[in-house]
């Protein structure tokens, strides 16, 4: 897993301030407008009158520029935002949506994301340059899966290593409770009844592998497919059992090695899972 020296996040807060420079600059171009104000059906920024439009569009060229290498600075960190129906965002690389009809991100979305992005910058160079002094190896979690990074990354980068744990074992649950519709069923019962082999039932989708069943290749996989399921369930359901309710239960902080281990685990759970396929009662399925 990568890790990132003092300098690197430096030179990522450095373009960070550099887009919020340029970002305020163009926004005195604009009125802005919040999500209520749009009503999620129009642009939530609108140029001014009387602006030289050539003008304008170097600004936001400059802003473009600007979010390029900024943007790098908000997976880094974590620092995407939750969009009903859409999923994680980053505000900072989809600044020019601010422009468009039904709106993702707002002015406001833009600024809190750029200052969240600085204030765990600032924590991540602190604790890099303190591995560096004592010659141990840094961990940076962020090449972990999106879902249980950016649930984990505000906990994390503020050594509240039991949380972060247990959002991440909370944000992959719900993530695919969402996907699939069940909202019906206990977490344990949920990955159970959904990784489980056999078909699935009215209500109870299911995960499977996928492939062309004419292929030989897909024969083999499809033979393994029952002992994957099961395995793929004790996966889940153990690490709702060990990680995610015991860490729920006590107050006892993690170490950062252990939450490290666990938030691993649930990486890898959910890559698993982004390989599947969703099977529903009618036999269709639907690439996830």
């Amino acid at each position: 897993m990568a890790t990132y020296s003092p300098d690197y996040l430096k030179r990522l807060l450095v373009a960070v301030e550099k887009f919020k420079l340029a970002f305020e600059r163009w926004m005195q171009t604009q009125i802005e407008f919040n999500h209520a104000e749009s009503r999620g059906l129009f642009p939530t920024v609108k140029t001014k009158e009387g602006q030289d439009q050539a003008a304008v569009q170097r600004l936001e060229l400059d802003v473009a520029e600007a979010a390029g290498g900024a943007a790098r600075a908000v997976h880094i960190t974590g620092a995407q935002i939750g969009v009903a129906g859409v999923g994680a965002v980053d505000p900072i690389a989809n600044w020019a949506l601010m422009s468009e009809p039904k709106a993702l991100v707002s002015p406001k979305d833009v600024r809190t994301t750029a200052a969240t992005v600085r204030g765990r910058l600032n924590a991540m160079i602190v604790e890099s340059e303190a591995a560096a002094e004592s010659a141990l190896p840094a961990f940076a979690p962020a090449q972990l899966h999106p879902v249980v990074w950016s649930a984990a990354a505000a906990h994390w980068t503020t050594h509240q290593y039991r949380v972060a744990v247990r959002e991440a074992a909370e944000a992959l649950t719900v993530h695919w409770k969402t996907r699939l519709g069940r909202h019906d069923a206990d977490d344990t019962v949920f990955w159970q009844q959904t990784l489980s082999a056999g078909d699935p039932q009215k209500g109870r989708p299911k995960l499977v592998w996928p492939g062309d069943p004419a292929s030989k290749t897909t024969k083999s996989m499809r033979g393994g497919l029952e002992p994957l399921a099961k395995a793929l369930t004790n996966l889940a359901t153990g690490l709702n059992l060990t990680v995610r309710n015991v860490t729920t239960h006590t107050r006892d902080e993690l170490s950062e090695q252990e939450a490290m281990e666990r938030l691993a685990a649930y990486s890898y759970l959910a890559r698993l899972l982004d390989t599947c396929d969703a099977r529903h009662v009618d036999d269709t399925t639907e690439t996830v």
